[in-house]
């Protein structure tokens, strides 16, 4: 499919700097950018291959200068990042989607799926789902029973969505995802060995949430673990049962949230974070990669980092401490010495 730094200008909102009737098929990273390719600048660290990629068509910030001549026809729109994801759904969307249950699936009689939707080849969906308009659901999906998939939600291949789960409009579980599996739950014994707890709850996912591949979601042992609308979760991580993720938070690879935290809107984890049972973290949080948090985090907006977490300020001075610390040991050791002698 081609489109004309015409057409996309107007599309995005944006102005052209250039051939507006140069035609482009395929994106390319601007460092990588080749004939008929577009192209996007947002961080200014690859700026320098603005003036050298063969790239055909370049969104940039509509406040950027230039330095030099530029080859590329160049449309500059207020947000060069966000205008290349538009663009890009765009493209997705123009792909089509299917329609119609696969010979080779195999849906439940009591099932309901809306015509509009897709079930792919030996993928199964269990007694009394409910499948919205436009779902797709890709070839080895498992639905289980009882469960609740909303309009436009993509369930790709492998992907596991177990009994009486919900999940809301627009959302994307990515392969090998499970969502609902068992809450990791054990009764300890006198004997020391552990009694299984049943785990009766569900998840629900609201609308606008992706879950990456290889993702796994527990079912509460009781009530629900809630992910709340728009939440991003990345590849490879665990949310125990009975939690709760707040609007718009996103989440990095390898990452793990213990059972029955509340986690609040509009945070952003860094991958391998680790966070307790039980605790609170409020709204707005940042935690940098591999950070463990134990404890409640009660101030909005903070950044924290390390593990324990502490403050992003207090911990880069504490490291530079650190990194001297042989040298101030050393020092002591001589101190001493001194007085000793002394």
């Amino acid at each position: 499919m081609e489109f004309t730094a015409k057409a996309i200008a107007e599309f995005l909102g944006g102005n052209i700097e250039g051939d507006s009737e140069v035609k482009v098929s395929t994106v390319a990273k601007i460092e990588e950018g080749k004939p008929g390719a577009l192209s996007f600048l947002s961080n200014l660290k690859y700026s320098k291959y603005l003036y050298t990629t063969s790239a055909s068509v370049v969104l940039i910030n509509s406040d950027f200068i230039l330095e030099d001549k530029v080859s590329a026809t160049l449309i500059r729109v207020e947000n060069a990042y966000e205008s290349f994801a538009k663009l890009l759904s765009l493209v997705t969307a123009a792909k089509g989607t299917k329609q119609g249950v696969h010979e080779k699936a195999h849906v439940e009689p009591s099932a309901s799926i809306d015509s509009t939707a897709y079930v792919g080849p030996f993928a199964y969906v269990g007694e009394n789902t409910d499948i919205a308009k436009g779902v797709q659901i890709h070839p080895n999906a498992y639905i289980g029973n009882n469960v609740k998939v909303g309009e436009n939600t993509t369930i790709f291949a492998g992907a596991q969505v177990a009994d009486d789960c919900v999940v809301g409009q627009n959302c994307a579980i990515h392969s090998g995802a499970i969502i609902g599996s068992d809450g990791f739950g054990f009764a300890p014994q006198a004997d020391g060995s552990y009694q299984k707890i049943p785990q009766i709850g569900n998840v629900i996912l609201e609308d606008n949430v992706d879950v990456g591949a290889n993702t796994t979601i527990d079912r509460a042992t009781m009530g629900s673990t809630i992910i709340r609308k728009g939440v991003k979760l990345d590849n490879l991580i665990q949310v125990a049962h009975n939690v709760e993720i707040g609007e718009n938070t996103v989440i990095a690879a390898q990452s793990g949230i213990a059972g029955s935290t509340k986690i609040g809107k509009n945070c952003m984890f860094g991958g391998q974070v680790g966070v307790s049972g039980h605790i609170n973290i409020a709204d707005g949080i940042k935690l940098s990669a591999q950070t463990g948090v134990s404890n409640n985090l009660k101030k909005p907006n903070e950044v924290l980092i390390g593990s324990p977490a502490i403050n992003s300020r207090k911990f880069s001075r504490s490291f530079v401490l650190f990194k001297k610390l042989p040298e101030i040991v050393r020092e002591l050791d001589e101190l001493k010495n001194r007085i000793n002698k002394d």
